[in-house]
């Protein structure tokens, strides 16, 4: 089972930017599709940003313009860089990865982002 570990998270005004990595305990991203997801206090969780094996993305309509996702191979590490964040923005921030099975790994901690003046 692939483990990941987010990070990057933090405090940062209406505007500004962040960069969140998700870092992968094997070598996965030739295999499996990558995904960034955010959950805010009383809502579900939804998927942000997507990145396939092929090296397709996706982007929730609320994000597209602002949010980019990108990984490293060589670091297994998947990124989120975060443009012109609103408070809107403000969530837990989780990756996953989905195999081909169509199996997700097991959800990590996390990492928080507060836009707020």
């Amino acid at each position: 089972q692939v483990q990941l570990v987010e990070s990057g998270g933090g405090l940062v005004q209406p505007g500004g930017s962040l960069r969140l990595s998700c870092t992968a305990s094997r070598s996965i991203f030739s295999i499996y599709a990558m995904g960034w997801y955010r959950q805010a206090p009383g809502k579900q969780r939804e998927l942000v940003a997507a990145l396939a094996s092929g090296g397709a993305t996706n982007y929730a309509d609320s994000v597209k313009g602002r949010f980019i996702i990108s990984r490293d191979n060589a670091r297994n590490t998947v990124y989120l860089q975060m443009n012109s964040l609103k408070p809107e923005d403000t969530a837990v921030y989780y990756c996953n990865a989905l195999s081909p099975a169509g199996e997700f790994a097991s959800w990590g901690q996390g990492t928080q982002v507060t836009v707020s003046p």
